[in-house]
């Protein structure tokens, strides 16, 4: 068997999908490290893989994530931000996290490394050291490919893919000012890379976060990405990890409405986008409050967040059952609508069950995701982070009263469900050796 790091960012939305590959593989008897955030410790050693921290200068609670990071909050969601986080969350700790990562090879030779694809201490010691001198690096793409194509525009502008010679012309245009416009940032990453003796290459810096790798395995399938003619063969689509159980929660008393003839909207803003309840939560259910033949589930994930959105509302209205963690692999069974702020992984838990969504996301990867949820027909884009009611209403009677979004949606569940992601990682690692 090998011996495999495994890597991410101290955040959550990168961390938890390398958590489930590393207990997948150390299920499968390999030796794992999982090198992290320190507030992962417990559950990446729960995996049974050895924990390693981030050094401190690396590493940050997301959760907090303003108070690391002074300035951002004054910075609205969109080009500024994006390239704030660029910038400050993703390129400046790679020199830690290379060091880190040589200081733990010395004592542990792993034969392949794997990161979340915003690892750029990984990306640096790729391109630092040829392969022999190094172990294989294996990219895990949590978010949709930033990948520049002929065939599709920039990542950021969240617009979906335009056939024939317009689409061209369009995509050339577009993608050259996104070239020109990004290289001040490639500049400056080329020089945090280069103090670690690593050459960045004079390409966009998003085309390395994917081509740089000796292998980039993307958490979805084909049919929920735009299509990219001139891909590198390294870009492999391995599908989205299963939802993992944690603890068991005792169920509502009201669990058994939910198999009613009622239609079941279900409502989040994900596990850490959450505490402001009146970005999506609060406006989704007094957008259906008056709908009898609606029954609402507002899912908070934290567990004050009953009670926060009843005090904001002055009261549930008489169709919401509000909950703090329920499991998703037991509601969405019965869900006809998920409406979401657009989390690359919630989303395909969502669509692993068939379940179409109205999708309300403004920040990091989300608007590009809310796109493809357009695109491939499985939802509808509010394409703002704080929509109002009245479009939240629309939108989710679009998705009930249209069977082509849940059709669809069952279609690319099916897609998912012929995918094997662990076994196709697995494979992938062991063919490293």
């Amino acid at each position: 068997m090998s011996r495999i790091i495994t890597a991410a960012m101290p955040a959550h939305g990168h961390t938890v999908p390398l958590l489930a590959i590393a207990a997948d593989l150390v299920r499968r008897g390999h030796e794992v490290v999982f090198l992290g955030g320190a507030r992962f410790a417990e559950s990446a050693e729960a995996t049974g893989a050895r924990f390693v921290a981030l050094p401190p200068e690396a590493d940050f609670d997301d959760r907090r994530v303003n108070d690391h990071f002074p300035g951002r909050a004054e910075l609205p969601p969109g080009p500024q931000r994006l390239a704030f986080d660029a910038k400050h969350i993703f390129i400046d700790p790679a020199p830690a996290q290379y060091r880190a990562l040589r200081a733990l090879l010395e004592t542990f030779p792993a034969t392949a490394v794997l990161h979340d694809c915003f690892f750029n201490g990984a990306l640096a010691l790729a391109l630092a050291h040829p392969r022999e001198e190094r172990p294989a690096m294996v990219s895990i793409g949590v978010a949709p490919p930033m990948l520049q194509s002929v065939d599709t525009a920039p990542f950021g502008l969240a617009l979906p893919p335009l056939a024939g010679p317009q689409g061209l012309a369009r995509n050339l245009e577009l993608n050259a000012q996104a070239t020109q416009r990004g290289e001040p940032l490639r500049q400056y990453a080329a020089e945090v890379f280069a103090t670690v003796g690593a050459t960045l290459p004079a390409v966009p810096r998003s085309d390395s976060a994917v081509t740089v790798p000796d292998l980039y395995l993307q958490l979805t399938v084909p049919g929920f990405e735009y299509p990219r003619s001139d891909a590198p063969a390294s870009l492999r689509f391995v599908g989205a990890l299963p939802l993992q159980r944690q603890e068991e929660v005792e169920l509502p008393n009201w669990w058994e409405e939910l198999a009613d003839a009622r239609s079941v909207v279900v409502v989040t803003q994900g596990t850490l986008a959450n505490e402001d309840l009146t970005a999506l939560v609060a406006p989704t259910v007094r957008a259906l409050a008056d709908r009898p033949d609606v029954l609402v589930v507002a899912a908070t994930a934290r567990p004050d967040g009953p009670e926060q959105l009843a005090a904001e509302l002055g009261g549930l209205p008489s169709n919401v059952r509000a909950v703090g963690y329920v499991p998703f692999d037991r509601l969405l069974p019965h869900a006809d609508v998920l409406v979401s702020n657009g989390g690359y992984g919630g989303v395909h838990t969502a669509l692993a069950f068939g379940v179409p969504l109205v999708v309300a996301g403004s920040s990091e990867e989300k608007p590009e995701v809310a796109a493809r949820v357009a695109w491939r027909g499985v939802g509808v884009d509010l394409r703002t982070g704080r929509p109002e009611q009245a479009d939240l209403r629309e939108a989710v009677e679009r998705v009930l009263g249209q069977p082509d979004f849940r059709a669809n949606a069952r279609e690319l569940a099916a897609e998912l469900a012929a995918h094997r992601p662990l076994e196709a990682i697995a494979d992938l690692v062991g063919s490293l050796d």
